[in-house]
């Protein structure tokens, strides 16, 4: 059997007993969520047979040694393909810590904290377990493993970072300091509905994208132009997820959606730039 060092050892070495209960409960959770998506990559595999091969589900449970109800029941019940834009799992949600003046600590704003409570429910409900980082006031951090990140590059230059490595947007603010999208090739400017100085309106846009940390890591993050937007974004996720990994899968990608709310209640969020996948030469 195939052999790797994931942290096993490494737990069972350990000699302090507050540490090593610690570790084993961390990698638990990692083993369960490697369990999860077996059952997924399971489920497409019989799918993929049946599609790419013509197999009847009757002769891939002969094949797996299975009966044909037990394929009924992988087929109904593992999670689905989508769940793996999000990567394997823990997924960590990460949102700002904002300094306010007057105020002794920082605070998350409430469309933060709003947003990170969507992506929640959405990423329980693809059977991830999720982990919350607050990222501090002066947006310094490492993320690790899969992150989501709910935090534009104003509040953190990692984030600004990984949306600097962007091949086709950038978010930047203009020359009169208003944070704004744009195309790098100059074609188009995404600007929040609530900047109009002529009629502000409340509705946003938002930057969304999976991303580069290295060579080999990504970050997936949302960041609204204001707040409100990364609320908006999240709607526009949970609603349109499947398709979005069925043009994206787990490339590097990003993307705008625009959204348009009547207090706490997204009322409209649908794409103003479709995703564009990146050269990851």
């Amino acid at each position: 059997m195939e052999t790797r060092d994931d942290g096993f050892e490494r737990v069972r070495r350990e000699a302090d007993p507050l540490r090593q209960a610690k570790l084993a409960g961390e990698l638990m959770s990692v083993y369960q969520q490697r369990a999860v998506e077996l059952a997924r990559l399971r489920r497409e595999a019989i799918n993929r047979a049946a599609a790419d091969q013509g197999l009847s589900f009757s002769s891939i449970a002969k094949e797996l040694g299975l009966t044909r109800g037990r394929i009924t029941q992988i087929r109904q019940t593992a999670p689905p393909a989508e769940r793996a834009f999000f990567g394997v799992g823990p997924v960590t949600v990460a949102v700002p810590l904002r300094a306010v003046p007057g105020r002794a600590l920082p605070v998350i704003s409430s469309e933060d904290t709003r947003a990170a409570d969507l992506l929640t429910k959405l990423l329980a409900d693809l059977a991830f377990q999720v982990e919350h980082f607050h990222i501090a006031p002066d947006g310094n951090w490492q993320p690790r493993g899969d992150v989501a990140a709910i935090c534009g590059p104003k509040s953190s230059p990692v984030t600004a970072q990984a949306i600097a490595s962007d091949p086709a947007l950038t978010f930047e603010p203009d020359d009169t300091g208003r944070w704004t999208i744009r195309e790098r090739d100059g074609s188009r400017v995404y600007e929040s509905p609530m900047d109009d100085p002529a009629a502000p309106r409340w509705a946003d846009v938002a930057y969304v994208g999976r991303l580069a940390l290295s060579d080999e890591e990504t970050i997936f993050i949302v960041a609204g132009v204001h707040a409100l937007g990364s609320v908006g974004a999240i709607d526009y996720l949970a609603r349109n997820l499947p398709d979005l990994y069925a043009h994206v899968g787990t490339q590097r990608f990003s993307m705008v959606v625009r959204s348009e709310h009547d207090g706490d209640t997204v009322t409209r969020s649908e794409l103003v730039c479709p995703p564009r996948i990146h050269d990851q030469k």
